[in-house]
């Protein structure tokens, strides 16, 4: 964890960056609060410094100017969604917040790309590209609360990545702040751009350890054509609802969304939501189809289904099919109901997804735990939530991470890796070697001190000693 700053110290960095950026500067104890958390319930041992709302790109640069001068640690923070603990602030630190920078600076449909601010919502910019025939395809179920900034370093994910990707690509360059306060822009607007080394997508998923991101040049989609198809099947459990998920993908049938949620998942949901129980023991496939062949490839998903055992109906209705993927979308909240949880994050290969669930099913009845699990199944992305109760001080108990250590080194075993959009942070640092390798893990963090020779930028994420 990092020192705390001297208290000459200290006084001194905050009277540096009130002379400089007055009233963006907060000290409020909300504000210093809020920082200190994320929604992985994880909190930081004490408040930070200040928080600064930087208004623009010059603010962040004063603010790195003087935190890289004094030695003093800065956290970027957007809507502070993050599920890994990757932007909790901590005593002695500067939380910037870059939520307030919002601003749409281009959109240019004759080139499907569009420049923005890092503090604007994922769904409030795909309102505004809307008008213009366009969509930011990255949807994370988050997406009203998350921002564009915090999905590019966190390197996000969502429910329409097996058809349309995650946020490496969709992003042509991004405008970076060093530590020490320099400006750079990386990447192109072209559609191909290959001169030098590909510092954008290193930026991407780097978690505020490289630089601040302070805008980002997009590329978009135009708007798809017709009407989606969306399909639900239950299945008698969850492994045969991952297997049938593995005989889509393996039919060369590529929906836009396929998500799996298991028994306990889909209980929970039920319950929140105040829908009738489902049949016990039961998992569900939600599944869309779009564009203008979406009808011919619903049915054809449908008959995999059913021959996979699934009971499956199907609707042309786009309100029904929202209402479908609403059950889908409300499972953070239904894990809030059931207790403390850690929302975890791991992916394996499509065709490997059954024997992850064995594996969960395994780790469940090893350990004692309860691990409600849904899962991105067209790209192999799985959410584990552990539940338990919380302790005292809101750490998370030696025998949750002990079920999660087993659960991990499960996806590694079967060829996947620790994350698949939420990021390391601060929670996944202590397995990050294992996946990496010892050359990887020193390269990587080496990297790092190129960018930031100091180690001022959200130290203690990500490259744990």
């Amino acid at each position: 964890m990092t020192a705390h700053l001297r208290t000459d110290v200290a006084t001194d960095v905050l009277a540096r960056l009130r002379a400089e950026l007055g009233e963006h500067v907060d000290t409020s104890p909300a504000a210093l609060e809020d920082a200190r958390a994320d929604k992985s319930g994880h909190r930081s041992t004490g408040a930070p410094l200040a928080v600064v709302h930087a208004a623009s790109v010059e603010d962040v640069q004063a603010t790195l100017r003087i935190a890289s001068e004094t030695g003093t640690p800065v956290v970027t923070r957007g809507a502070g969604t993050g599920l890994a603990g990757g932007a909790n602030a901590g005593p002695g630190e500067i939380a910037l917040s870059t939520r307030g920078m919002t601003r749409i600076l281009e959109v240019r449909p004759d080139d499907l790309l569009a420049v923005v601010e890092p503090g604007i919502l994922n769904a409030e910019l795909n309102a505004h590209l809307a008008e213009h025939g366009l969509w930011w395809a990255p949807d994370p179920a988050s997406r009203a609360i998350s921002t564009v900034g915090g999905n590019i370093a966190t390197g996000a994910g969502g429910l329409l990545c097996a058809k349309y990707g995650v946020v490496r690509d969709a992003v042509l360059g991004v405008d970076l702040v060093l530590a020490d306060g320099r400006l750079l822009r990386l990447g192109h607007r072209s559609v191909k751009g290959v001169t030098g080394l590909d510092l954008t997508s290193l930026v991407i998923g780097s978690e505020g350890t490289l630089g601040v991101i302070v805008g980002a040049t997009l590329k978009l989609r135009r708007l798809v054509p017709g009407v989606p198809c969306t399909v639900a099947a239950t299945f008698p459990d969850v492994r045969a609802a991952a297997a049938a998920s593995s005989a889509v993908t393996a039919a060369g049938l590529q929906p836009s969304i396929m998500e799996l949620m298991d028994a306990a998942c889909l209980e929970a949901v039920h319950r929140l939501l105040a829908l009738p129980a489902p049949t016990p023991g039961a998992a569900q496939l939600t599944i869309q189809t779009d564009g203008p062949a979406a009808d011919v490839e619903a049915d054809a998903i449908a008959a995999v289904l059913t021959a996979g055992g699934g009971t499956v109906s199907l609707t042309h209705d786009p309100a029904e099919g929202e209402r479908l993927l609403a059950i889908r979308r409300s499972m953070h909240p239904a894990m809030e109901a059931l207790g403390t949880t850690l929302i975890e994050d791991v992916s394996v290969p499509r065709s490997r997804l059954p024997e992850m669930f064995d594996e969960i099913a395994r780790v469940e009845r090893e350990h004692g735990v309860t691990i409600p699990t849904v899962a991105h199944a067209g790209d192999g992305n799985l959410h584990p939530n552990f539940i338990f109760d919380a302790l005292p001080d809101g750490e998370v108990p030696a025998h949750i991470w002990d079920a999660a250590d087993d659960l991990f080194r499960s996806a590694l075993r079967l060829g996947g890796t620790l994350t698949g959009e939420h990021g390391i942070g601060l929670l996944k640092r202590r397995w990050l070697a294992d996946e990496l390798g010892d050359d990887q893990w020193k390269l990587q963090r080496e990297i790092t001190r190129v960018f930031d020779p100091q180690g001022i930028l959200n130290p203690g994420k990500v490259f744990a000693e």
